[in-house]
Order: structure tokens, then C-alpha cells, then sequence
């Protein structure tokens, strides 16, 4: 954005770069950290926060800073982040708190984790940029409620797919058409995939196989999805989108996959397709008058009535310097929930599952997400594929069944379901997910004791 660049220009003549510190020492944030440090003047990473920091180090050595001071209280980071010197700590409040940071990105994709981080961050009137699908998935539109609170800002990342299709999705509203389809396009669709038969993949490009296997079993493109749904209003045609239809046509004519009254009447949608060629993103969009029509089609758009633009890149990490300048220049969302959750995932069995298996995160053996109308998911007390880690089954399970609350035990106080509670009661007048935690905090502790008791 030619606006960002003169804006971020002017703070590097200035010598008062934008403090940014990143929260999540891995692939993703090697690949920012070094595009701040080389190739993005009027902006510096001030620090990151990693379990283990040693990580952190290897993070901004990676980018050619060698001189980098681990942390692990709050004066030691401020002291070093005032002397400009690159901090590296365990602590991820201490970026919180730092008068040194002026925004945060999250590139964790933990919803519980990055829950406590975001709120922390608020209270000290820092903005938040996440590339964290995941958590902006499972409670954005709460979290965003936190942020209107605290007078901060709260966005998607640009270079992400939801950045990426709402910029496409702004540009196209401002031409004077009317979106009706937001379309994701990935290289392969499996459900079972797992960490196991991603691993040689992950080796390759030095990326988390866990991580890796959420691109491959369809989780993460619904938690993308599920983002511009609820930056848009626009919904699911059925539970699972396309489910990895194919379509390696000509990406002007997508089009004709879809029918417009559908689209018309669930006041827009969010999809994807698999394997379109030079396509990343795609909007299909209307125009209302005849003579716009006209020169759509003699600019080689074609005859409509959808007219379809597409983006054939996503650039990640180069692009997200933009949605960082955005958020503290110009207090501008990349993405950000209209209001309550339109779509949501929810979590399906990956394999036959039995009674009192402890379920593993998303990404690995035993679940995979898939973005269903809100409505939906609330009536069917349907649980979150964000927040399986940890939860343990009542019941047997089939495979590609959806699992629900009342299939599981939740681990016990977690913020994030508190979160959720409160979303649902605030955005839909609903109590029963409040209710059941009510309950389930009233019997944790009769079951710990039994079972303590039992091994007497």
C-alpha cells in the first residue's frame, strides 16, 4: 500500500520505528522477523517471546542480529529494549507490559495461549496483530469486543488468506460491485492427513508437521474461512464448504459453480475449491447497473451476472508489515468481526475414537475442523476444533462424526471456554455453553476427589 510506505518512511526519518513484538518463535516468525530487520524501514522487532528463548535468539540471529539479551524480568527487558538492543524472553506479558512495544503479533495458533497473552496486552493499550487463525476463529468476536473496550485495535494479518481476500474484498466493494462469494484456493484437500504422513514435507521447508497437517486436513482453511465470514456477514453454503472440489478451469468462469440466487439469499458465502491454477483468492461479485455491465465485459470480464477477481499470491510474512502500519498508523483492521460469530469450526472425528481418550490438538491423529454456520454449531452444541486439545471422551466416537460438548469433559478453567460462554451469550442471548461450565466447575472437584478416594 503506497499510503504504508511513505507513512512507515516518514517514522524511519524520524527515528521513531514502530515497536514490535512477536509473541512465537517459529517458522512464521522467522520469516517476519527477518523481513522487519532488512527490508522494512520505520519498523523494529523490540523483542520475542518463546517457551523456550533460546529460540527467540536463533530467530533474530537468523535475521543478523547477533546482539540479542534473554530476559526474564520486567526492568532487565525494558533496559534492554530502551538501549535498542534485540530482547529474547520466556514471558510473553513482559511485551505486554513494555512502554518499548507498541503492538504484538501472535503467531502461536494456541487459542487458550494466545487468549491470556491478548487480554494482558489490552490492559496495556497495545494493539494485537494476529496471525493466529486459529484464535481469531474461536473467539475473535469477543476478543474484539475487549479491544472496542481498551480503544486498540485487533486484526487479521495481511499476507494470510483472510488478509488477503479482505483487501480483495474492500477493493472490489469499492469499484462499485456487490461481493457475494469469498473463495480460498488450496493445492490438496485429505482429511486424514496427520503430522506422521506430513513429516517429510515439514522437514523440507523447515515448518511444523502439526502445523502442516492443519493446511492439508482442511482445518486451517476453515478457521481462514470462518475469519472472513465473520468480517463480511457472509455464511456457509453446508457444513465442510466444497469439501475439496476440484476445479482447474478458467478462474473467470469459477463462477459457474455456484448459483446466484443461493448466494443472494444467504447474503453472500465463503468457499474454497482445490487446485485452480495462478489463483490464491477469488471474490465473486455483482453489479447492479446495465452499463457498468457493459464495460465489465469489454474489459474482458465477461457477460456475469458474477464477475470473478482473483489474487494469485499470498506472501505471508512480506506482506505483514502492512497490517502492522495499518493497525498503529492508521488504527485501520485488516480483518475485524462485523459483530457476533457468523461461521465457526467444529471438530470431527479423524478416526473411530473411544471413551476416555484424551483428545490431541488440531493438526494431529484424532480431529479435523470443519466451518459451519454459527446457528448451527450453537443448535448442535457442536465443540470447537480450536479447543479439542485436552479434552476427554465420554462415548465412543465414529470417524467423521462431529463431537460435541456433551461428548467430552473440558479441561478444567480454561479462558478461553469463559470466552466462548460469554461470545455466545453476548452475540446470541445463549447461556446453556455458560451453564455447562457452571456445572462442570462444580463437579470437577467431586471427581478429582472420587478419584483420589479410588487410589487410596
Amino acid at each position: 500500500m503506497w499510503i504504508v510506505d511513505t507513512a512507515l518512511k516518514a517514522r524511519a526519518d524520524q527515528n521513531r520505528p514502530i515497536g514490535v513484538g512477536i509473541v512465537g518463535a517459529g517458522f512464521m516468525c522467522q520469516g517476519l522477523t527477518n523481513q522487519i530487520v532488512n527490508s522494512t524501514p520505520g519498523m523494529r522487532v523490540v523483542a520475542i517471546s518463546n517457551r523456550r528463548p533460546e529460540r527467540a535468539v536463533a530467530v533474530f540471529k537468523y535475521s543478523g542480529r547477533e546482539d540479542v539479551v534473554i530476559a526474564d524480568s520486567q526492568i532487565k527487558f525494558d533496559n534492554t529494549a530502551a538501549r535498542t538492543r534485540p530482547v529474547a524472553t520466556a514471558d510473553p506479558m513482559l511485551l505486554a507490559r513494555s512502554p518499548h512495544v507498541d503492538v504484538i503479533v501472535d503467531v502461536t495458533g494456541a487459542v487458550e495461549y494466545g487468549a491470556h497473552v491478548v487480554l494482558e496486552a489490552f490492559k496495556h493499550r497495545k494493539d494485537i496483530v494476529l496471525m493466529n487463525a486459529e484464535l481469531d476463529s474461536t473467539i475473535g468476536p469477543i476478543l474484539q469486543t475487549y479491544a472496542d473496550q481498551h480503544d486498540v485495535i485487533l486484526t487479521g494479518c495481511e499476507g494470510d488468506e483472510p488478509g488477503v481476500q479482505m483487501n480483495l474484498y474492500r477493493w472490489v466493494r469499492g469499484l462499485g460491485l456487490t461481493p457475494r462469494l469469498m473463495g480460498n484456493v488450496k493445492g490438496l484437500q485429505d482429511p486424514y492427513r496427520n503430522p506422521t504422513t506430513q513429516q517429510g514435507f515439514a522437514q523440507r521447508w523447515g515448518q511444523n508437521a502439526a502445523m502442516v497437517t492443519s493446511f492439508a486436513d482442511g482445518s486451517k482453511i476453515s478457521f481462514e474461512q470462518s475469519i472472513v465470514a465473520n468480517a463480511t456477514g457472509f455464511k456457509v453454503r453446508s457444513r465442510g464448504m466444497s469439501r475439496g472440489l476440484q476445479y482447474t478451469g478458467d478462474v473467470l468462469k469459477i463462477g459457474d459453480l455456484y448459483d446466484i440466487e443461493e448466494l443472494r439469499r444467504l447474503g453472500g458465502a465463503v468457499d474454497y475449491v482445490v487446485g485452480t491454477p495462478l489463483t490464491k483468492v477469488y471474490c465473486l461479485a455483482e453489479h447492479p447497473d446495465p452499463k457498468q455491465q457493459h464495460y465489465l465485459n469489454l474489459y474482458k470480464m465477461g457477460p456475469g451476472p458474477l464477475y470473478s477477481f482473483f489474487i494469485p499470491y499470498h506472501l505471508v510474512h512480506f506482506e505483514a508489515p502492512n497490517a502492522i502500519a495499518r493497525a498503529v498508523l492508521f488504527r485501520d483492521a485488516t480483518t475485524k468481526p462485523l459483530n457476533g460469530p457468523i461461521v465457526e469450526v467444529c471438530a470431527v472425528a479423524k478416526q473411530d475414537l473411544r471413551a476416555g481418550e484424551l483428545l490431541d490438538d488440531y493438526g494431529m491423529y484424532m480431529t479435523y475442523g470443519e466451518a459451519v454456520n454459527a446457528g448451527e454449531m450453537s443448535a448442535g452444541r457442536y465443540l470447537p476444533e480450536g479447543l479439542v486439545q485436552g479434552c476427554r471422551l465420554k462415548r465412543r466416537i465414529a470417524k467423521d462424526t462431529v463431537i460435541t460438548y456433551d461428548d467430552v469433559v473440558l479441561p478444567p478453567g480454561r479462558l478461553a471456554d469463559r470466552l466462548r460462554a460469554e461470545q455466545y451469550l453476548k452475540f446470541r442471548g445463549e447461556t446453556w455453553l455458560k451453564d455447562m461450565l457452571d456445572v462442570q466447575a462444580v463437579e470437577q472437584p467431586r471427581r478429582e476427589f472420587a478419584a483420589s478416594s479410588a487410589g487410596d
